[in-house]
Protein backbone atom coordinates (compact mmCIF):
# COMPACT_ATOMS: atom_id res chain seq x y z
CA UNK A 1 0.00 0.00 0.00
CA UNK A 2 1.29 3.57 -0.24
CA UNK A 3 2.08 6.55 2.24
CA UNK A 4 0.19 9.22 1.80
CA UNK A 5 2.72 12.87 2.44
CA UNK A 6 -0.30 15.47 2.39
CA UNK A 7 0.52 19.16 2.47
CA UNK A 8 3.95 18.54 1.19
CA UNK A 9 5.30 20.28 -2.25
CA UNK A 10 8.98 20.13 -1.19
CA UNK A 11 9.05 16.21 -1.66
CA UNK A 12 11.55 15.83 1.15
CA UNK A 13 9.63 13.43 2.99
CA UNK A 14 8.29 11.84 -0.34
CA UNK A 15 11.32 11.36 -0.99
CA UNK A 16 12.81 9.51 2.00
CA UNK A 17 10.57 7.05 1.64
CA UNK A 18 10.76 6.56 -2.09
CA UNK A 19 14.61 6.04 -1.59
CA UNK A 20 13.95 3.09 1.24
CA UNK A 21 11.54 1.20 -1.03
CA UNK A 22 8.35 2.37 0.65
CA UNK A 23 5.31 3.34 -2.33
CA UNK A 24 4.78 7.08 -1.56
CA UNK A 25 2.56 9.77 -3.22
CA UNK A 26 2.35 13.65 -1.84
CA UNK A 27 -0.57 15.77 -2.48
CA UNK A 28 -1.11 19.68 -2.27
CA UNK A 29 -2.61 22.79 -3.98
CA UNK A 30 0.68 23.42 -5.20
CA UNK A 31 3.08 21.65 -7.49
CA UNK A 32 5.75 19.17 -6.48
CA UNK A 33 9.13 21.33 -6.36
CA UNK A 34 10.86 18.00 -7.18
CA UNK A 35 10.04 15.20 -9.75
CA UNK A 36 8.12 12.58 -8.13
CA UNK A 37 4.51 10.44 -7.61
CA UNK A 38 2.44 14.18 -6.41
CA UNK A 39 -1.51 14.70 -6.46
CA UNK A 40 -1.93 18.65 -6.58
CA UNK A 41 -5.13 19.20 -5.00
CA UNK A 42 -6.84 19.54 -1.65
CA UNK A 43 -5.34 16.66 0.64
CA UNK A 44 -8.80 16.58 2.60
CA UNK A 45 -10.37 15.28 -0.74
CA UNK A 46 -8.15 12.10 -0.37
CA UNK A 47 -8.52 11.20 3.47
CA UNK A 48 -10.83 8.72 2.44
CA UNK A 49 -8.81 6.74 0.31
CA UNK A 50 -7.17 4.08 1.81
CA UNK A 51 -3.82 4.33 2.69
CA UNK A 52 -0.43 2.47 4.47
CA UNK A 53 0.07 5.71 6.71
CA UNK A 54 -0.62 9.46 6.60
CA UNK A 55 2.03 11.79 7.21
CA UNK A 56 0.49 15.43 6.94
CA UNK A 57 1.93 19.16 7.88
CA UNK A 58 -1.34 21.17 8.01
CA UNK A 59 -0.44 25.05 7.86
CA UNK A 60 0.22 26.10 11.02
CA UNK A 61 0.06 30.28 10.35
CA UNK A 62 -3.07 30.84 12.40
CA UNK A 63 -1.70 27.50 15.44
CA UNK A 64 1.60 28.35 15.92
CA UNK A 65 2.45 29.68 19.58
CA UNK A 66 4.94 32.42 17.55
CA UNK A 67 1.89 34.06 15.95
CA UNK A 68 -0.44 33.86 18.82
CA UNK A 69 -0.37 37.69 19.22
CA UNK A 70 -2.07 38.18 15.80
CA UNK A 71 -4.85 36.78 17.56
CA UNK A 72 -5.39 40.11 19.14
CA UNK A 73 -6.26 43.50 17.60
CA UNK A 74 -3.04 45.34 16.87
CA UNK A 75 -0.95 42.51 18.32
CA UNK A 76 -2.04 43.45 21.75
CA UNK A 77 -4.21 41.31 24.26
CA UNK A 78 -5.33 44.27 26.21
CA UNK A 79 -7.32 45.27 22.68
CA UNK A 80 -9.08 42.73 22.26
CA UNK A 81 -9.56 39.82 19.80
CA UNK A 82 -9.41 40.14 16.66
CA UNK A 83 -12.36 38.23 15.37
CA UNK A 84 -11.03 38.07 12.14
CA UNK A 85 -7.54 35.99 13.76
CA UNK A 86 -10.00 33.67 15.45
CA UNK A 87 -11.99 32.60 12.87
CA UNK A 88 -8.58 32.32 10.80
CA UNK A 89 -7.13 29.97 14.10
CA UNK A 90 -10.50 27.92 14.30
CA UNK A 91 -10.48 26.97 10.60
CA UNK A 92 -6.80 26.47 10.92
CA UNK A 93 -7.81 23.56 13.89
CA UNK A 94 -10.64 22.42 11.90
CA UNK A 95 -8.18 21.42 9.18
CA UNK A 96 -5.45 20.05 11.53
CA UNK A 97 -8.02 17.76 12.75
CA UNK A 98 -9.37 16.43 9.95
CA UNK A 99 -6.49 14.50 9.52
CA UNK A 100 -7.10 12.86 12.33
CA UNK A 101 -9.92 11.08 10.69
CA UNK A 102 -8.01 9.94 7.54
CA UNK A 103 -8.57 6.30 6.18
CA UNK A 104 -5.09 4.75 7.57
CA UNK A 105 -3.63 2.60 10.58
CA UNK A 106 -0.57 5.16 10.84
CA UNK A 107 -1.01 8.74 10.87
CA UNK A 108 1.27 11.58 11.71
CA UNK A 109 -0.09 15.33 11.77
CA UNK A 110 3.71 17.58 12.36
CA UNK A 111 3.27 21.15 13.35
CA UNK A 112 5.42 23.86 15.07
CA UNK A 113 4.62 24.96 19.28
CA UNK A 114 1.24 25.74 19.35
CA UNK A 115 -0.48 28.46 21.37
CA UNK A 116 -2.42 27.95 24.36
CA UNK A 117 -5.76 28.47 22.15
CA UNK A 118 -4.81 25.96 19.54
CA UNK A 119 -3.98 23.42 22.18
CA UNK A 120 -7.35 23.38 23.19
CA UNK A 121 -8.53 22.32 19.78
CA UNK A 122 -6.20 20.60 18.27
CA UNK A 123 -4.81 18.74 21.77
CA UNK A 124 -1.02 18.58 23.02
CA UNK A 125 2.06 17.73 20.40
CA UNK A 126 4.10 16.28 22.30
CA UNK A 127 7.09 15.02 22.80
CA UNK A 128 8.45 17.63 20.17
CA UNK A 129 12.17 17.23 18.23
CA UNK A 130 14.42 18.84 16.85
CA UNK A 131 16.75 18.22 13.42
CA UNK A 132 19.81 18.15 15.58
CA UNK A 133 18.79 15.69 16.50
CA UNK A 134 18.56 14.38 13.40
CA UNK A 135 22.25 15.63 12.28
CA UNK A 136 21.13 18.44 10.72
CA UNK A 137 22.43 21.99 12.14
CA UNK A 138 19.18 24.02 12.90
CA UNK A 139 16.52 24.87 15.83
CA UNK A 140 13.24 24.00 15.05
CA UNK A 141 10.89 22.84 17.41
CA UNK A 142 8.68 20.33 15.60
CA UNK A 143 5.51 18.32 17.52
CA UNK A 144 3.65 15.25 16.48
CA UNK A 145 -0.19 14.03 16.94
CA UNK A 146 0.16 10.44 16.54
CA UNK A 147 -2.26 7.05 15.65
CA UNK A 148 -0.53 4.13 15.71
CA UNK A 149 3.46 5.63 15.86
CA UNK A 150 5.70 5.77 18.63
CA UNK A 151 7.41 9.39 18.89
CA UNK A 152 10.94 9.30 17.08
CA UNK A 153 13.58 8.54 18.47
CA UNK A 154 16.91 10.49 17.93
CA UNK A 155 19.41 9.31 15.08
CA UNK A 156 22.62 11.33 15.47
CA UNK A 157 22.26 14.17 18.18
CA UNK A 158 24.80 17.12 17.69
CA UNK A 159 25.59 18.99 20.50
CA UNK A 160 24.24 22.86 20.46
CA UNK A 161 26.12 25.55 20.04
CA UNK A 162 25.96 28.26 22.77
CA UNK A 163 23.13 31.20 23.34
CA UNK A 164 24.97 34.38 21.59
CA UNK A 165 27.58 32.86 19.36
CA UNK A 166 28.06 33.27 15.85
CA UNK A 167 27.00 29.28 15.37
CA UNK A 168 23.86 29.62 17.11
CA UNK A 169 22.93 32.48 14.97
CA UNK A 170 23.37 30.31 12.02
CA UNK A 171 21.57 27.54 13.51
CA UNK A 172 18.71 29.71 14.22
CA UNK A 173 18.22 30.80 10.50
CA UNK A 174 14.59 29.47 10.25
CA UNK A 175 14.17 32.03 13.49
CA UNK A 176 15.73 34.83 11.62
CA UNK A 177 14.92 34.41 7.71
CA UNK A 178 13.83 37.97 6.52
CA UNK A 179 10.44 38.46 4.70
CA UNK A 180 9.77 37.26 1.40
CA UNK A 181 7.57 35.54 -1.01
CA UNK A 182 8.54 32.17 -0.10
CA UNK A 183 9.02 32.36 3.49
CA UNK A 184 6.67 30.67 4.54
CA UNK A 185 7.16 27.97 2.09
CA UNK A 186 10.63 27.67 3.13
CA UNK A 187 10.43 27.55 6.78
CA UNK A 188 7.79 24.99 6.93
CA UNK A 189 10.10 22.25 4.72
CA UNK A 190 11.34 18.99 6.63
CA UNK A 191 14.79 18.51 6.87
CA UNK A 192 16.18 15.41 5.65
CA UNK A 193 17.42 13.94 8.98
CA UNK A 194 13.80 13.85 10.02
CA UNK A 195 12.27 12.84 6.89
CA UNK A 196 14.83 9.97 7.34
CA UNK A 197 13.95 9.00 10.92
CA UNK A 198 10.16 9.33 9.72
CA UNK A 199 11.12 6.79 6.89
CA UNK A 200 12.73 4.20 9.07
CA UNK A 201 11.05 4.48 11.98
CA UNK A 202 7.28 4.80 11.07
CA UNK A 203 7.16 2.98 7.20
CA UNK A 204 10.44 0.89 7.72
CA UNK A 205 9.61 -0.34 11.24
CA UNK A 206 12.38 -1.45 13.12
CA UNK A 207 13.10 -4.94 12.47
CA UNK A 208 13.27 -4.04 8.69
CA UNK A 209 15.86 -1.15 9.63
CA UNK A 210 17.89 -3.84 11.81
CA UNK A 211 18.31 -6.19 8.69
CA UNK A 212 19.43 -3.41 6.29
CA UNK A 213 22.67 -2.13 8.33
CA UNK A 214 23.28 -5.88 9.40
CA UNK A 215 23.37 -6.18 5.55
CA UNK A 216 25.82 -3.18 4.88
Amino acid sequence: MTWAVMCECSGAVRDALLARGVDAVSIDLKPTRKPGPHIQGNALDYIGKRWAGVIAHPVCKRLTNAGAKHLYIGGRKENGIDVGMWLAMEDGARFFNAFKFANAPKIAIENPIPHCHARALIGDLRPFVQPWWFGDRAFKATGFWLKGLQPLRPTNKLTPPAPGTAEHREWSFIHRMPPGPDREERRSNTFPGVAAAIADQWALGDDLVSMMEAAE
